[in-house]
């Protein structure tokens, strides 16, 4: 998904440069102007043969720039490992955990249960359940396995940054028995630790505040060519959102979130605090 959005990129760059409508692009290739815009979008997959003719229009016959975009094109084909639990995935999610994995930085907001990137195993597998009512055992112990090899990105060499604001109620919502949960605060106590991650708990003494809207995570990237995308996950499908006034909104609520949410070191007190009450 990041190279199709980084490839999309890059040719909406060389067109523009040229002076070509997307009118003309699609009619270089025998598309439309709509095909042309999913693909700057990096929304559908690439053919090798529409690339090629894209950069002859746009004028790039330099045979190393040619072959780097080329490469580009045939990655971004390339599934990626999460595509194998595309069975007991939603169809709107294997392109959330391909704009995680390459994300740098993920801030988020959470209301309603643990992130998935900091839920222990016994923890996620209660939350699967729970959204997975009559699927079999196999089926949920594949997306516990999946949501696991998430949670590696956080431990791997080039981990990203983590940034989460979570709400004092996904703390105090219990998903399986008195010790999963305790498990589940552990965890978080040990988790937030991590240079890498930043921790903060909205506590109820509170009240209202920027997270009205409810859960949402902020995705950027390494590439500056990226531009930050907003998750928002729904019942029925999930909504991708990358106009800079859209992404503006949404960081401007993280950052109040995260100034009105006790620190770090205070946030892992309380934490504390509701282990030694469970």
């Amino acid at each position: 998904m990041v190279r199709r959005m980084l490839l999309g990129s890059q040719l909406r760059r060389l067109r523009e440069a040229r002076g070509i409508t997307r009118e003309a692009a699609g009619y270089s290739i025998r598309a439309s102007e709509s095909k042309i815009s999913r693909m700057e979008l990096g929304r559908v997959s690439f053919k090798t043969r529409d690339v090629e003719d894209l950069l002859t229009l746009y004028g790039i016959t330099d045979e190393a720039e040619r072959e780097q975009l080329l490469s580009l094109a045939r990655e971004a084909n390339v599934a990626g490992w999460w595509h194998s639990y595309s069975d007991v995935l939603p169809t709107w999610f294997p392109t959330y955990v391909g704009l995680e994995g390459a994300a740098h930085l993920i801030r988020a907001y959470e209301v309603q249960f643990i992130h998935g990137l900091l839920q222990t195993e016994e923890y996620a597998r209660a939350v699967v359940r729970r959204g997975m009512k009559g699927a079999s055992e196999a089926d949920v112990e594949r997306r516990v396995t999946l949501r696991l090899e998430r949670q590696k990105y956080l431990v791997a060499e080039n981990a990203p940054d983590f940034h989460i604001v979570l709400d004092e109620a996904a703390l105090r919502r219990p998903y399986g028995d008195r010790e999963v949960m305790r498990g589940q605060l552990q965890h978080l106590v040990e988790m937030s630790e991590r240079p890498n991650v930043r921790l903060q708990i909205m506590p109820f003494s509170f009240g209202g505040h920027s997270g009205e809207g409810g859960s949402f995570t902020v995705l950027s990237f390494p590439e500056s060519d990226l531009s930050d995308v907003v998750y928002l996950e729904q019942l029925t499908s999930a909504l991708y959102l990358d106009k800079r006034e859209d992404v503006a909104q949404y960081e401007l609520a993280l950052k109040e979130l995260q100034q009105d949410s006790p620190g770090p070191d205070e946030s892992r007190d309380l934490l504390r605090g509701l282990l030694q009450l469970s």
